[in-house]
């Protein structure tokens, strides 16, 4: 019988509970404690399909297939539940298993788990790996359903690298499009897997996956600044969302083409995409992605300069930021709605909001933040005095307002990042971002 070293849970138990089972029992035992554990995992109780999960492999059986599918499940349950080092351990269980019996199939589902599992520790290389031999393994098998997974796994890995390796370049801050070279090419491969992908799924007549290879194409080509093919493959994936009645990836959809067209210099098309993406942000009832419908429409209006819309809009992203007790987003609604009414000519609102981003900044450590609303409120302070000065002049002169948030390319609003990357709040007070959905919720 073949078992792996036993959890602490398990072992606290002492041997004796499997010792004191005959095979058949241990085979019927087993196998009743890996159904249940299914049918929990299933009806989405994680944590309770784990422990009948281990309870199974405490028991043991003879079958190594059954095993193999147990030590599956385990991995798949602990992915779930976000403990990924133990779902690494399972999987390669399972591997190792899987090539002990010279279970092909079940080698090529291992090493794609593992892969998948490896990509969210950031492992990127070893991820990659393990996911080129499940693509080798489905190629000799003639498993084009399988073929079609590993592809799409590979493009997600290389994708994830790029954006993690974006992040990290010291020019992160710039315009998607503005990559180091290291950078292109990882995000180059990731369209060249999600490319074959989709060929592949078309040929398999699977619609909902040509739908998540249309969004992350679209992805990875609004990252390489490929703005107008990135609208392309973004509509493709609207009509699918459509059809299957999928409202969450129509939503991302539309979000990823507002961003697109910004970048486009279409601002007029981007709001009325943002404009269906609030819309169906309220039927999901998502109130984080609606305030981030709120904040792109205020700065597309911005850019539209279209001022007392942009401010009623950032407005609407700042109560709802409050709602959700989100101060990183409050405060960056207080700076947005500082910089619509200064460019609207009314210093005394201005100030009110700088001073609040100032507060917030404060609150929440945020030293650049602290130093560019400082700057704001003695500037703006410095014009409300010259405006109560005898001479003042009929319309204040704000040029020295520091705009915090400028970046080149984006009218002083910031980088827009395609939908599955963070959420309203992550990011930094010098750089402003349209937020959207990583590659799994193309």
């Amino acid at each position: 019988v073949w078992r792996p070293p036993p959890p602490p849970a398990a072992a606290a138990r002492g041997p004796g509970a499997v010792a004191l089972l005959s095979p058949r029992r241990m085979e019927a035992s087993c196998l009743e404690l890996a159904l249940e554990g299914e049918r929990l995992c299933k009806a989405g109780d994680f944590k309770a399909g784990v422990a009948f999960f281990e309870a199974a492999v405490q028991v043991g059986t003879e079958d190594l297939k059954t095993l193999s599918a147990i030590y599956s499940q385990l991995g798949n349950a602990y992915f779930y539940l976000k403990e990924h080092g133990r779902a690494l351990e399972y999987h390669k269980h399972d591997l190792l298993l899987a090539r002990t019996i010279g279970d092909r199939m079940g080698e090529a589902k291992a090493s794609g788990n593992l892969g998948n599992t490896l990509k969210v520790l950031g492992r990127f290389d070893e991820a990659a790996v393990c996911c080129q031999r499940h693509l080798s393994i489905a190629q000799e098998q003639g498993d084009k359903v399988g073929e079609a997974r590993a592809l799409y796994n590979i493009g997600n890995v290389y994708h994830a690298k790029g954006k993690q390796l974006s992040w990290n370049a010291a020019n992160a801050t710039q315009d998607p499009g503005h990559l180091p070279p290291d950078v292109r090419e990882t995000l180059c491969k990731a369209s060249e897997f999600y490319e074959r992908n989709l060929s592949l799924v078309k040929e398999l007549g699977d619609r909902a996956a040509q739908g998540r290879a249309y969004g992350n194409l679209g992805n990875t080509h609004y990252l390489l600044g490929n703005f107008t093919e990135a609208t392309t493959f973004h509509k493709e994936r609207l009509a699918i969302a459509k059809e299957f009645g999928d409202k969450a990836a129509e939503r991302r959809a539309y979000s990823n083409l507002g961003n697109a067209h910004v970048f486009l210099g279409r601002f007029d098309v981007a709001a009325e995409y943002y404009k269906k993406t609030l819309q169906l942000s309220r039927q999901l009832r998502d109130q984080a992605v609606e305030a981030q419908a709120c904040y792109s429409l205020g700065n597309t209006y911005t850019l539209l300069q279209d001022y007392e819309r942009a401010a009623e809009y950032h407005l609407r992203h700042l109560l709802i930021a409050q709602e959700l007790a989100d101060r990183v987003g409050e405060g960056r609604a207080c700076w947005s709605l500082g910089n619509a009414y200064v460019s609207m000519g009314r210093p005394a609102q201005a100030l009110t909001f700088a001073k609040k981003h100032l507060q917030i900044s404060q609150e929440i450590g945020d030293r650049h933040g602290e130093l560019t609303a400082r700057m704001n409120v003695a500037q703006l302070q410095l014009v409300l005095g010259r405006l109560t000065s005898p001479a003042a002049s009929e319309k204040p002169d704000l040029a020295g307002y520091e705009a915090q948030g400028e970046c080149q390319g984006c009218g002083g609003v910031g980088v827009l990042l395609p939908t599955g990357t963070d959420r309203i709040g992550s990011g930094s007070w010098q750089k402003m971002f349209f937020l959207a959905s990583g590659t799994a919720q193309a």
